[in-house]
C-alpha cells in the first residue's frame, strides 16, 4: 500500500467518522430543543425520520452518480452539505428549519458514507479490502458511539455548541479532502485497473444483481433490522425483565463500544483471512441468534451481559463482512453497490425500532423472538451463498 493510498484511506476514515458523529451528536440535545421550543414527541420523531428517509432515497442515486463522475466530487459535496446542515441546526430556532437541516444531513450521509466505502474498494486490492473495510466500519461505529457523549459535553456550554463545532470540523475536513486527496486515477489498485481494462465501464444494475448479491442485500436489511430491533428496546427490556439499573446498562453499552472497536480495527481482517467472508457471515448470524435466545432464557444478570456482548459483537462483524463480500462483486459499480447497502440499512434502521416497540407493548419477549426468526432464516440462507460463490 503506497503512501498516497494510506493518506487517502486516512482522509476517508476521518470523513466517515465525522459524518457519523454528526448523526448521533443531536441525541443528547433533543430534550433541550423539545423543552426550549415546546415541541411534541411527534415533532422530534419526524425530525429523526427525515434524516433516515433522505438517506434511504438518495443513497442508491448518489452511489450511481459517483460511479459516473468520480468519488472525490461527491465526497467534497457531501462534506459541504454536512457543514451546511450543522450550521443550519445551530442558527435556527424554528421546527421547519430543524427538519430541513436533518434532510440536508441525510443527503450528506448518503454522499459521504457509501462513497467513502466505494472509494476504499477502488484503491485497495482484494487482499487489503477486509482490513480497510474494518477500519471504515470502526469509524462508522466510533462516530455513533462517541457522538452522544461529545454532544452532551459541548451542550453544557450551550445546547447549540455541538453543531457549531461539527460545522467547523466539516469545513476543515472538506478543505483537507480537496487539497490532500490525490486524483483517483493515481490511487486505483492494480487488480482494479486490470479488471476495468477487460470489462466495460458501462455496467448496469442487472450486471451484478445476481442471486448471491440479492441474498447479501437481504442480509444487510436483516442485520440492520435485527440490530436496531434488538438495540432500540434493550434498555427497557433488561430493566423490566432483569431489573438492570442505569449503571448496569451503561456498563454493558460501554463494554460493547470498546469491544466493537477492537474487533473491527484489530481482528476483522484476521477473521476474514481465517474463515473467509461467507463463513464469517454464517457464524455471525448463528451467534447473534444463539445470543438472543440466551437472553430470552437467561436467569441472571451476568448471563444477560455475556449474551448481549455476543450479540452486539456478532452484529459488529456481520455488516463489514457482508460489505467486504459485496465490494468484491463488481469492479465498476462500487458506488451503486454501497449506495444500495446504505439505503437498505436505513430501511432496517427505521422498521426495526417501530416493529420492536409495537411488539414490546404486547409482550416483553415478542420482539426478540421475532428477531431470532429472521436471524435463523438468514443463517440458513448463508449456505446458499456459499454454494453459489464458492469459486470466489
Amino acid at each position: 500500500m503506497t503512501k498516497k493510498v494510506k493518506r487517502a484511506i486516512f482522509i476517508l476514515i476521518f470523513s466517515e467518522f465525522l459524518v457519523c458523529l454528526g448523526i448521533s451528536l443531536v441525541i443528547p440535545v433533543m430534550p433541550f430543543i423539545k423543552n426550549e421550543l415546546h415541541l411534541s414527541a411527534t415533532d422530534i420523531g419526524i425530525m429523526s425520520a427525515l434524516f433516515a428517509l433522505a438517506q434511504f432515497i438518495a443513497s442508491p442515486v448518489i452511489g450511481r452518480l459517483s460511479d459516473r463522475i468520480g468519488r472525490k466530487p461527491v465526497l467534497v459535496s457531501g462534506l459541504f452539505l454536512y457543514m451546511v446542515s450543522e450550521v443550519l441546526f445551530a442558527l435556527t430556532n424554528h421546527l421547519y428549519m430543524f427538519n430541513l437541516s436533518r434532510i440536508v444531513g441525510g443527503l450528506s450521509a448518503a454522499m459521504v458514507v457509501p462513497t467513502a466505502m466505494a472509494m476504499a474498494a477502488d484503491i485497495t486490492t482484494r487482499s487489503q479490502r477486509a482490513r480497510v473495510v474494518g477500519w471504515l466500519s470502526a469509524a462508522f461505529s466510533g462516530g455513533l458511539i462517541l457522538g452522544p457523549g461529545i454532544g452532551g459535553l459541548l451542550a453544557k456550554i450551550d445546547y447549540k455548541a455541538p453543531f457549531w463545532s461539527a460545522g467547523f470540523l466539516g469545513l476543515l475536513s472538506m478543505i483537507a479532502l480537496i487539497t490532500l486527496l490525490p486524483k483517483e486515477d493515481d490511487l486505483l489498485a492494480p487488480d482494479i485497473v486490470a479488471a476495468r481494462k477487460t470489462k466495460s465501464t458501462k455496467t448496469g444494475v442487472k450486471s451484478f444483481l445476481t442471486k448471491p448479491i440479492i441474498l447479501l442485500f437481504i442480509m444487510i436489511l436483516v442485520s440492520s433490522f435485527g440490530l436496531q430491533g434488538f438495540e432500540s428496546i434493550y434498555s427497557i427490556y433488561v430493566n423490566e425483565v432483569f431489573h438492570f439499573t442505569l449503571n448496569n446498562i451503561a456498563l454493558v453499552l460501554t463494554l460493547n463500544g470498546a469491544i466493537s472497536l477492537i474487533m473491527q480495527v484489530a481482528l476483522f481482517d484476521r477473521l476474514v483471512v481465517l474463515f473467509r467472508e461467507t463463513k464469517l457471515i454464517r457464524y455471525c448470524f448463528f451467534f447473534s441468534f444463539a445470543g438472543t435466545i440466551w437472553i430470552i432464557l437467561a436467569h441472571s444478570k451476568w448471563e444477560v451481559v455475556v449474551a448481549t456482548l455476543i450479540v452486539f459483537s456478532s452484529f459488529d462483524l456481520l455488516r463489514p463482512a457482508i460489505t467486504t463480500l459485496l465490494t468484491k462483486a463488481s469492479t465498476t459499480s462500487q458506488g451503486l453497490i454501497n449506495g444500495l447497502n446504505m439505503s437498505l440499512t436505513s430501511v432496517g434502521n427505521v422498521i426495526g425500532p417501530i416493529m420492536s416497540g409495537m411488539l414490546l407493548d404486547m409482550n416483553y419477549h415478542y420482539p426478540y423472538l421475532v428477531v431470532t426468526v429472521f436471524l435463523a432464516a438468514s443463517f440458513l440462507l448463508t449456505f446458499q451463498i456459499h454454494m453459489t460463490t464458492q469459486r470466489d
